[in-house]
């Protein structure tokens, strides 16, 4: 089953091209490795990984400098989200919401833990590594990957699956058809 995911975003300033302030900051960050400025909000009393975990699984996939908030939820409030943005009226796993797309993004990625537990234990997977897969994805869909085209969700799942395994996980897709 794909992992779900929306990205919420601002409209481009009139004579802007966001491909080229993206292809801009991607040639800056060559200079330097990206910087990450990350929250982690837990609204919910759920078994999680560490922030630390997160973070490390955050800045896998920077690929240029952002801020982003990682906001952990219970299934109401991700019910409520994914119904309202996405007009799905259930929770799902992750949601992305960009603010800016500038030289240094902006975001949240939004995670529901029941829904990730309940993912985790069916996949036979840890916890930990179902996390860093959806934090991934997330950051992904940040830096402007996405899963609406069968080649675009292919390339998505590569890069997803070089980062787990560069952070010592599985393959998150093996085995689900």
């Amino acid at each position: 089953m794909p992992t779900t995911a929306t990205r919420a975003r601002r409209p481009a300033p009139s004579g802007s091209s966001t491909r080229g302030r993206a292809r801009a900051a991607r040639t800056a960050n060559r200079r330097r490795a990206p910087r990450l400025s990350l929250a982690v909000q837990a609204a919910v009393d759920a078994a999680l990984p560490s922030p630390a975990a997160l973070r490390r699984a955050a800045r896998a996939a920077l690929e240029r400098d952002a801020r982003v908030t990682i906001r952990v939820v219970g299934g109401v409030e991700g019910r409520a989200l994914n119904r309202r943005y996405r007009g799905r009226d259930r929770a799902t796993n992750v949601l992305t919401f960009v603010y800016d797309e500038g030289v240094s993004l902006a975001g949240d990625i939004v995670l529901c833990a029941p829904v990730i537990a309940r993912e985790a234990r069916a996949r036979r997977r840890t916890l930990e590594a179902h996390y860093a897969h959806l934090v991934i994805h997330g950051m992904l869909h940040l830096q402007g990957y996405d899963h609406e085209r069968d080649d675009d969700a292919a390339r998505m799942e590569r890069r997803e699956i070089t980062l787990l395994r560069r952070l010592g996980y599985g393959d998150p897709y093996a085995g689900s058809g």
